[in-house]
């Protein structure tokens, strides 16, 4: 059985979460997320607990500290065993110990491992991470903080089953006992146009006449109930940026911390003459989620379409704009897959209008969530010559495995581009962001509303 998301005890009962704050600070194409998480032991006894939550995959964590009523602890790097070890003697004697780790299975989970909370007593957990922003079609860079990680699908076989195994599930919708404020500072070489959300913001304050330097914040009272993002964009978006950042005046010269750091973006817009000709042959191979789960709503809000419903809609979209003379197949997975034609057909206007009738048929109706096997079926076949594969995955992301599917992705990243499209709130973001392995693929997040 999925755990709970959020501070868990062994046994895998909720300890009250009471606020999330976080504090985004951007600059150019790059921010830093700092989260300060409060909850409460309402028991009788001490507890040892577990608090499970998702990170981007592409973020780095780069200070962690945990107060339990005057006492703050302060993390520090080790070697992983070290680190058990010094964790477990601490536990053992009754003293208060955290431990802080990524989950071996699913990159964008980490567990934090806290030792004695006594009863009664509140405790603050702050974590600051590193995370680079994803550039949309529209030129907007995108900034997402995942509410909840949804449910994992576990495939037979994984051993996983303990609290400490990082599952973690959705909250029903109205039913979040704690609130989020938020707060972001924009700071850029270039003027900010505009800043927008799919949660209500405060009007944006402009910190100069430049305009380069805004800040915004969330409107007071959200809950935490679906994911929240912020999309941020530039005046003159695709000229080059560089950002100097100064050295930590406390760190020894020649060290990581001690010299400056230059970052310099790039983000060249091709002629549209040189993108038809790159796109007028090719492969698609698009791969649809249709396990149990994609029948849920696509978020938490009224009339809120089932996830299946979106993929459908995206896929119709995306077969009527292929270009003549490519070749395409559309694969069905759950348990099982399945595969619209049995290899990749030349597209036509036969072969689409087929196709277009089996999808308005899709149903979300093939079990678990194995994504593992289409995959390894995709990179067994051979390309067709003068054909780049590409691959479009469409999913909720609701695996337990993913480290397995992104060394497949990665081995195989030499031939194969994938574009990975995710459906709903929640989803699986290393899996769908780390699957641009060796920089051949890109993902696509479907929003509504």
């Amino acid at each position: 059985m999925p755990g709970c998301c959020g501070l868990v005890t062994l046994k895998n009962e909720p300890v009250p979460l009471k606020s999330i704050s976080v504090e985004v600070n951007v600059q150019g194409h790059v921010a830093t997320v700092s989260s300060t998480l409060q909850y409460e032991n309402q028991e009788k006894s001490p507890l040892e607990a577990i608090f499970v939550f998702p990170l981007p995959g592409e973020a780095a964590v780069c200070r962690f500290s945990a107060k339990i009523g005057q006492t703050e602890v302060v993390a520090e790097v080790q070697e992983k065993k070290k680190a058990q070890e010094q964790y477990d003697d601490a536990v053992s004697s009754g003293q208060q110990a955290f431990l802080l780790e990524e989950s071996e299975e699913s990159p964008d989970v980490f567990k934090l491992s806290v030792g004695h909370l006594p009863p009664g007593e509140k405790a603050s957990v702050s974590l600051d991470y590193v995370t680079e922003l994803a550039v949309q079609a529209d030129d907007g860079l995108r900034l997402c903080l995942p509410a909840v990680l949804n449910p994992r699908y576990k495939p037979q076989g994984s051993d996983s089953n303990s609290a400490g195994s990082a599952q973690v599930s959705s909250v029903p919708a109205g039913s979040v006992p704690y609130s989020l404020t938020l707060s972001a500072r924009v700071t850029s070489p270039h003027p900010i146009a505009k800043v927008e959300s799919n949660c209500p913001l405060d009007p944006i304050n402009y910190m100069n006449t430049e305009k380069t330097q805004a800040t915004v914040s969330l409107a007071a009272g959200h809950k935490f109930d679906r994911d929240v993002e912020l999309l941020v964009y530039y005046q003159d978006a695709h000229k080059p940026t560089a950002i100097v950042e100064a050295p930590q005046a406390s760190a020894k010269p020649g060290s990581l911390m001690g010299d400056p750091v230059v970052m310099l973006s790039l983000y060249p817009e091709f002629p549209k003459d040189v993108m038809s000709s790159v796109t007028s042959c090719g492969e698609f191979l698009f791969v649809v989620d249709r396990s149990g789960s994609m029948d849920c709503p696509i978020h938490a809000g009224p009339d809120a379409q089932d996830r299946i419903g979106s993929a459908r809609d995206t896929l119709l979209l995306l077969l009527k704009s292929l270009p003549m003379g490519c070749y395409f197949n559309i694969i069905g997975f759950g348990s099982t897959y399945q595969s619209f034609f049995p290899k990749s057909v030349e597209y036509s206007q036969k072969t689409m209008d087929e196709a277009l009738q089996k999808v308005k048929g899709m149903k979300a109706d093939l079990g678990g969530t194995e994504i593992l096997q289409p995959l390894k079926h995709i990179y067994s076949q051979p390309c067709l010559p003068d054909q780049p594969r590409q691959i479009f995955l469409f999913t909720d992301g609701e695996v337990w495995n993913t480290k397995e599917i992104l060394d497949l992705v990665t081995t195989n990243a030499s031939s194969h581009r994938l574009f990975s499209f995710g459906i709903g709130e929640g989803q699986l973001s290393s899996h769908l962001r780390s699957s641009q392995a060796g920089r051949r693929a890109c993902t696509v997040y479907h929003r509504t509303g």
